[in-house]
């Protein structure tokens, strides 16, 4: 592993650049790199210690791993006080919680005050949430950018599919993804007829195949908006090694682009099953490997916590304001400057936002902030009928295929559309499994496969139980779109919340509005005549359970009934400063910069409109590979020369003559 160039955050502070990019992950990284192969002289600031892109560093962030009890997105990463992340364990329920009550409580980094928690995390650590991430990078379909115009809700975007394609591709190339084309032409979602991914799709699993034999053309009728879909499995496109296509780039092959011309470092992927949070052979692809690229004119300073955005004149803005830590375990830190002629604010949705408010910049829409987003995400779990035998779960990546027909069609003007993803991890989200249900036979917690067991289980009697239970589990991942909504927002209070640095903590209001649970009832019932097509028995239940909900918890009225509900956080913020044409409606253009600022761009997941049931980070990339491009040009046309004229001669014959 080749770590990129870092400097003292102090050394950092003593020159002009041309652009200061805060933040290193996917978006940062990508938009410094493109930049440096310009021969802009680019700073980089993440909050975050460095440590990982090291080969000692990644063997700590294994064993701390492997020691985690909960293996959560942030297990592998050790905490940072200095620099708190938001975590999924940061919230509980509450038992019989008041009528009208909140069912959760938070203790972390964010101040939840929504009636719904907001359950997505991330990781302010060098590489950011690309180093806990699943590595799933499905395209969005050409109607999730036009949801207002199309089907009357949400936002549009100031951009189409089309005008985001060549950047698809060149996002897919940096990230290295593998994938089949032919099956996404299908979906409408790549256009071009020629294209094909930088490597094949990763072969799919053993639950793919059985599920592909008893779904695929089996038509089910969701209720809510009357959609009559056409079951079929298809293969998800994924930012991890598989075997590089030589058709790739018109024969050429694949190899990563950059000028350093470095080989894309990791094995193959072998199913470890623990992408998320971390490979151990380093299949999955990461910001890392972009700042591998860094040339000599890109600067990283790692621990560098940018705390404000500062003014210039004229509405621009003249560089950072950032604080340098030592011990991530005591936050005592010193204060600098960094100037540029380009600011970009990469740094989350989240964390881009409490900088704007912060620094009281881009405010004239009112915008800044609003419309937060996620995918609220159902689990349904199920087991497998015991004479069809083992399914083959806990192998591969989380998921490698899914059923797809339900992201698309008229439907969505009743419900939300979502994505129905196949997990190849068995109960793990669900219910902590397997070691749930080594819990459960042994007496000590919760249930084996959804039946109170009084009795404890021990000897060859566990190890056919378990055999039997887990090797049978199936689990749906089912992704709900949530369209933009001013009312779901972060904001600040910097006299009541703040962090260890004394920077102001996220506050975040969070719920769901009636699309949005219509699409989760229509949701429920497609999982289950799923199961029922499988012959499993369907274990998924949400409602409270000896009074203590579910994380997640809700109803919604349908059919004239109360039906019980729950979602998880997905991980996928967005929102928070969001793009169009109008300052007065939104934050950023189509470029993702501010419309109040000429040099401050806010890039990342927050800029976007609406994130259809797609996964966002190949969206991100292909937005910031957009922008880097007119950074380029704006810098360009920022340092060009100009021509200076000498004072007019006074001779009018002399005049004549000059101009002449």
């Amino acid at each position: 592993m080749t770590a990129p160039p870092t400097v003292p955050p102090a050394a950092a502070a003593r020159r002009h650049y041309d652009a200061v990019v805060v933040g290193a992950g996917w978006a940062g990284s990508l938009i410094a790199r493109r930049l440096g192969e310009k021969g802009w002289d680019v700073l980089v600031l993440e909050a975050g210690g460095g440590g990982t892109e090291t080969w000692p560093g990644y063997l700590d962030s294994l064993d701390t791993f492997y020691s985690a009890v909960a293996k959560v997105p942030n297990s592998a990463y050790r905490p940072n006080k200095a620099v708190p992340s938001p975590d999924v364990l940061d919230m509980a329920p509450v038992r019989a919680a008041e009528p009208g009550g909140k069912e959760f409580t938070a203790d972390g980094y964010f101040v939840q005050e929504g009636p719904l928690p907001y359950g997505t995390d991330y990781l302010r650590a060098l590489g950011g949430a690309g180093m806990h991430w699943l590595g799933a990078v499905p395209r969005m379909h050409p109607d999730d950018f036009r949801v207002r115009t199309a089907y009357g809700y949400g936002r549009d975007w100031p951009l189409t599919a089309a005008d985001l394609q060549p950047y698809y591709a060149r996002a897919e190339r940096e990230m290295g993804v593998a994938g089949d084309a032919a099956e996404q032409r299908r979906l409408g979602v790549v256009g071009d007829p020629a294209y094909v991914y930088p490597m094949h799709t990763v072969p799919p699993s053993y639950i793919d195949r059985y599920c592909a034999e008893r779904l695929d053309g089996h038509v089910v009728t969701e209720p809510v908006g009357g959609q009559a879909g056409e079951l079929r499995v298809t293969a998800l496109p994924q930012a991890r090694n598989s075997t590089p296509d030589p058709a790739y780039d018109g024969g050429r092959g694949y190899r990563p682009a950059g000028a350093s011309g470095l080989p894309n470092y990791g094995e193959r992927c072998v199913g470890n099953a623990s992408c998320v949070p971390i490979c151990p052979v380093q299949a999955k692809s990461s910001p890392l490997r972009v700042q591998a690229g860094f040339g000599g004119n890109v600067t990283l300073a790692t621990r560098s916590v940018v705390t404000r955005v500062l003014r210039g004149r004229g509405g621009t803005v003249r560089g950072v304001e950032y604080r340098s830590y030592g011990d991530p375990a005591t936050p005592v830190s010193e204060p600098y400057t960094a100037e540029a002629d380009i600011v970009v604010l990469a740094a989350h949705a989240v964390e881009n936002a409490r900088l704007l408010l912060f620094s009281g910049l881009a405010a004239t829409s009112g915008q800044v902030g609003r419309n937060l987003m996620d995918h609220p995400t159902m689990l349904a779990w199920a087991l497998g009928a015991e004479a069809d035998g083992p399914v083959g779960p806990y192998r591969g990546p989380g998921h490698t295929s899914g059923v797809e027909v339900f992201r698309f069609g008229d439907a969505r003007r009743a419900r939300a559309p979502f994505r129905i993803e196949l997990s190849n991890w068995g109960w793990s989200w669900a219910t902590g499994a397997p070691m749930s249900n080594v819990a459960a036979a042994l007496g000590v917690g919760g249930t084996a496969d959804g039946e109170v067991r009084p009795d404890r289980t021990f000897g060859p009697e566990l190890r056919r139980l378990l055999g039997s239970v887990i090797g049978r589990q199936l689990q749906l991942q089912i992704a709900i779109e949530q369209s933009a909504d001013p009312a779901n927002r972060v904001t600040i209070d910097p006299r009541r919340y703040r962090d260890p640095m004394g920077n102001p903590r996220p506050v975040i209001a969070y719920d769901l509005d009636g699309h949005v649970r219509d699409g989760m009832v229509a949701a429920r019932h497609v999982a289950r005549a799923i199961f029922a097509r499988l012959g499993a028995t369907d274990f998924t239940t949400y409602r409270p359970q000896d009074g203590v909900p579910p994380i997640g918890h809700l109803t919604r009225t349908y059919g004239g009934r109360e039906v019980h509900l729950a979602y998880r956080g997905a991980g996928h913020g967005a929102g928070t400063h969001i793009m169009g044409t109008d300052p007065n409606t939104s934050v950023v253009d189509s470029y993702q910069r501010t419309h109040d600022h000429p040099n401050l761009y806010a890039a990342g997941c927050g800029s976007m409109p609406s994130i259809g049931t797609s996964n966002p980070t190949v969206t991100m990339a292909a937005l910031a590979l957009r922008s880097a491009d007119r950074i380029d040009r704006q810098l360009a046309d920022l340092h060009r020369p100009v021509a200076v004229r000498g004072p007019a001669p006074r001779d009018p014959a002399a005049r004549q003559e000059a101009t002449s």
